[in-house]
């Protein structure tokens, strides 16, 4: 079960997680361009044309080690279908960015627009296979004339869900444990990513909204995986979802071995009807042909009554089986 946009907006509030996102998930060399230690929110109050700025888009800024301030601005998807116009989106928001940058005052006389890094972190189930540039939107022929004055704008996807397990095991970050714990499908897996969140955080003292929102965020996975409330009614840390965790999985191999017992005495019981059908038929009647064995073998108990009641008051054995065996047989 994926968290919500609300939940990863917490999440990637915290300096912690940009810098091992940038660090681990996008192209190598641009983490070495970036100052993290001054990393920055920037509280952007602007509006698209179609509505309120979302409560999942982040927006930090972080100067280069040259000086200049880079805009990361951090977009966060949850549709359940991918968005072929995202580029489209990305360069409304992006010129809104640099709009209240321009009508801020924030720039030197002179001065250039500082550069943005866009990226699209992306958790839906539905593969990405959507534009992440301008180039393939627009109505035009490769060698046209009219390219030059098309807008060019691409953003960095992240596609949480094509990331290999093997692959963010290599990774030793909150990041990479956050988008193992999202694609996790095995409930047995859970404990050993949540111990290894709980060791980092030991590790790194603090962060005490970070480690609240990482409850949330095993919470929402226990629930997807077997089943339980979504969230605690008191945010819960860390810690504290990892008892609750090894109770619930512990409850769940309880009600698999339950319902394995159950499949079992339910096939015994079958098998048991069917014997007893068997021997009644050959007592009376002789040898069973081979379809009605198999037709004794395959059904249901309700049908084994039907074929025993039959067989009480048959006259012959096509009395007890007629769509199979015609009278004489």
């Amino acid at each position: 079960m994926q968290a919500s946009d609300s939940l990863y907006h917490r999440l990637f509030s915290d300096p912690v997680m940009i810098e091992q996102l940038v660090r681990g998930f996008l192209p190598a060399g641009i983490a070495a361009l970036l100052d993290f230690s001054r990393l920055e929110r920037v509280n952007a109050k602007f509006h698209a044309a179609w509505g309120d700025r979302r409560e999942g888009d982040v927006i930090w800024r972080v100067p280069t080690l040259a000086g200049e301030m880079v805009h990361i601005y951090l977009m966060l998807e949850f549709q359940s279908t991918p968005e072929r116009f995202m580029p489209v989106r990305v360069q409304v928001y992006s010129g809104l960015l640099w709009q209240q940058i321009i009508d801020g005052r924030a720039l030197a006389p002179g001065g250039r627009l500082p550069p943005l890094l866009p990226i699209v972190l992306y958790a839906g189930e539905a593969r990405w296979n959507c534009p992440t540039d301008t180039t393939d939107l627009v109505a035009l022929p490769e060698d046209s004339p009219l390219w030059p004055w098309q807008p060019q704008v691409r953003y960095h996807l992240i596609d949480e869900g094509r990331l290999r397990a093997e692959d963010l095991a290599r990774h030793d970050s909150l990041v990479a444990l956050l988008f193992r714990i999202e694609i996790c499908d095995r409930p047995e897996d859970l404990p050993g990513l949540v111990r290894q969140a709980v060791a980092w955080f030991a590790e790194h003292p603090g962060h005490a909204t970070l480690r609240l929102a990482f409850g949330d965020v095993v919470a929402h996975a226990v629930a997807g995986l077997v089943g339980g409330p979504q969230a605690a009614t008191v945010p819960m840390d860390i810690e504290e979802v990892q008892g609750m965790l090894a109770e619930r999985i512990k409850k769940w191999e309880q009600e698999l071995i339950a319902k394995g017992e159950a499949k079992g005495e339910a096939r015994g019981e079958a098998k048991g009807r069917a014997a007893l059908l068997k021997r009644q038929f050959t007592r009376r009647f002789g040898a069973l042909p081979a379809d009605v064995e198999r037709l004794i073998d395959t059904a249901t108990p309700e049908q084994h009554d039907a074929y025993m009641d039959r067989l009480m008051d048959a006259q012959a054995p096509s009395d007890v089986f007629p769509g199979l065996l015609r009278p004489g047989e």
